[in-house]
């Protein structure tokens, strides 16, 4: 008796879910995961850029003198229509990346970054399964011993301002998070790879 009317519940949750199944288009749904899939391309981007804004203002005065720091930093996501233009070498202290993208987004490319607490020795690293959306990069880093790790960064402009008034010094390069690596004893989790 409970078994039966446990399998009318499940019934009728089932069968109109199945009906509503049958019914979806199949170009809609991909149409609909596509979006899905842009919305989330657009949502990491700005989590990504917004780990590179930054603004410091102080104003501190001692025995009649006032002393004014400020610093600004703004990003901004670069999306190019043409991805083979994000192409070249990219750097940052002892990191650095050299990526090939052809038109489609794919990307191919190579680095070297330092290996544990920097004493010099470095290891090397490829880029595989590679593909740039809009100006989001994720690839997979396989090291020479197999090891893998994931590459995920936003292409953007960064501009640097030192006054409230200061026109700003903009830098285009490759804004790396959520990688941490340990740089003179500290660790470090976001980088700016910037073209050269």
């Amino acid at each position: 008796m409970i078994a039966e009317m446990k399998m009318r519940r499940f019934l009728k949750i089932l069968l109109p879910a199945m009906l509503l199944l049958a019914c979806v288009n199949p170009r809609e749904a991909s149409a609909q995961q596509t979006l899905a899939s842009s919305s989330a391309v657009g949502s990491r981007t700005r989590v990504i850029v917004a780990l590179f804004n930054k603004r410091k203002h102080e104003v501190r005065e001692k025995r009649g003198v006032r002393r004014e720091k400020y610093k600004e930093i703004r990003s901004e996501a670069v999306i190019r229509a043409n991805p083979e233009s994000y192409s070249g070498n990219y750097e940052v202290l002892d990191l650095r990346l050299t990526l090939s993208l052809d038109g489609r987004g794919r990307v191919d490319g190579n680095g070297v970054e330092p290996v544990g607490d920097y004493n010099g020795v470095r290891r090397t690293f490829e880029l595989r399964d590679g593909r740039v959306e809009g100006a989001l990069l994720t690839a997979t880093m396989v090291y020479a011993n197999g090891v893998t790790a994931r590459l995920e960064g936003v292409f953007i402009n960064l501009t640097s301002f030192d006054s409230p008034t200061d026109t700003g010094h903009a830098r285009f390069g490759l804004g790396v998070a959520g990688r941490a690596i340990q740089v003179s004893g500290v660790t470090v989790d976001k980088f700016f790879y910037e073209r050269k």
